[in-house]
């Protein structure tokens, strides 16, 4: 026996994207039901981004998401490049007008999630198994199996928030996306460490040896990658060649390193780029990483998720409201614009922090090159602290003649 329902909005995936689509749509008063192929547990435990921008804590704050975002999130105003043994620290707040980054695990974000989804009592399904979505073009349709029983579940339209491999994007026919991709040579080691964070900001380093990056997730756990090959068997390090690699790739001449302390979680994470064009079909609409991928350098994975469902929410609440479809329409190339722009900042911080295997010695010094003129071009400064810090969610289209 097959249970069937309806809701406004059908969406797959409790990943920050969903979560937060279906807060928005809550608060609009629009209705929704989401579907998880994980554990409660699995989604809330998995590490992923920490890197908050200034536009996404606003959004969390404005939709009452911001309580213990405030008390605990880490707010940093600015961030370090770190190359030839010297840290140079570029004020982001002072660049950009006061804005700033705060530092508050995805994993945090998805619990304060969470148990804003459990309040409001709308459907937030765990554990479904066999999930697939159908009738796109007139009749979206998600089914699928909890706690035993067949459910289909008729929808309006279907958010499809269930990440780079989710069925989402996998039911959309052949040919209807146009799909953008570029795999790096290299991946990250990234570590969870048991130990206090030595500096009160990013730390991103460019060595000989290969990039590494110190950030934080607490006052008492550190975050630390290493660049290594993308196919690096994390077998192969040790807890203590691990930590021996970061303290040569990150000592800088004043004798800063970062603090040494039990390993709680490693593992490396191979890097890409990735955009699929457009973001809907019929009414499945796409958002997150089932979308769009971008390396982390950059730290705008989640943020990007946040800003498509931000302009999604919106569009559909216009559409409930006076039967407005144009923002519908809209709403890939909108997302698309922000989207393109965060995937050429990230693709340069991580050409010009990391070392691509094969290259020359021009290829090289013109990385210092490129760090020398950041590090000393208050316009250059400028241009990195806009972006880090975050662009308005739609960017705007450009004038004729522009």
């Amino acid at each position: 026996m097959t249970s069937v329902s309806k809701t406004q909005v059908g969406i797959v995936g409790a990943g920050p994207a969903g979560l937060l689509l279906g807060h928005l749509l809550h608060l609009a008063g629009i209705d929704s039901v989401i579907v998880e192929n994980r554990s409660r547990d699995y989604v809330i435990d998995r590490v992923r981004a920490g890197v908050l921008e200034q536009g996404t804590v606003d959004l969390l704050t404005a939709v009452g998401l911001g309580g213990r975002l405030a008390r605990e999130g880490m707010r940093h105003e600015g961030l370090y490049i770190a190359f030839g043994g010297r840290r140079h620290r570029l004020d982001l707040a002072k660049l950009t007008g006061g804005r700033a980054i705060t530092v508050y695990g995805q994993n945090d974000v998805v619990k304060d999630l969470i148990e804003a989804r459990t309040a409001t009592g709308r459907p937030l399904h765990f554990e479904a198994e066999d999930v697939s979505v159908d009738g796109l073009a007139s009749s979206p349709t998600i089914r699928f199996r909890h706690l035993g029983v067949e459910q289909e579940l008729r929808c309006d339209v279907i958010a499809g928030c269930d990440g780079f491999h989710g069925i989402c994007r996998q039911s959309i026919p052949a040919g209807a996306l146009t799909v953008y991709e570029q795999v790096y040579p290299f991946g990250w080691l990234g570590i969870l460490a048991e130990a206090p964070p030595s500096c009160d900001e990013l730390v991103y380093t460019h060595h000989p040896r290969g990039f590494a990056l110190f950030s934080m997730r607490s006052p008492t756990v550190t975050r630390l990658y290493l660049q290594v090959p993308p196919d690096e068997p994390i077998e192969r390090w040790s807890d203590d060649a691990i930590w021996d690699e970061m303290l040569v790739r990150m000592r800088t001449d004043d004798g800063w390193v970062p603090n040494v302390g039990r390993v709680l979680q490693k593992s490396v994470t191979p890097l890409r780029s990735f955009v699929a064009a457009p973001m809907r079909h019929g009414r499945l609409f796409l958002a997150g990483d089932a979308a769009h991928i971008v390396p982390p350098t950059g730290a705008k994975g989640l943020n990007l998720a946040a800003c498509d469902v931000q302009v999604l929410a919106d569009a559909v609440t216009a559409y409930y409201a006076n039967g407005r479809t144009d923002l519908l329409d809209g709403y890939s190339d909108t997302c698309l614009r922000r989207i393109w722009w965060a995937q050429r900042f990230s693709w340069w911080m991580t050409s010009t922090l990391h070392l691509a295997p094969g290259a020359s010695a021009f290829d090289r010094r013109r990385q210092v090159a490129d760090l020398e003129y950041l590090t000393r071009s208050t316009a250059a400064m400028t241009s990195l602290a806009e972006q880090y810090v975050g662009l308005p969610p739609e960017v705007p289209v450009p004038t004729a003649g522009v």
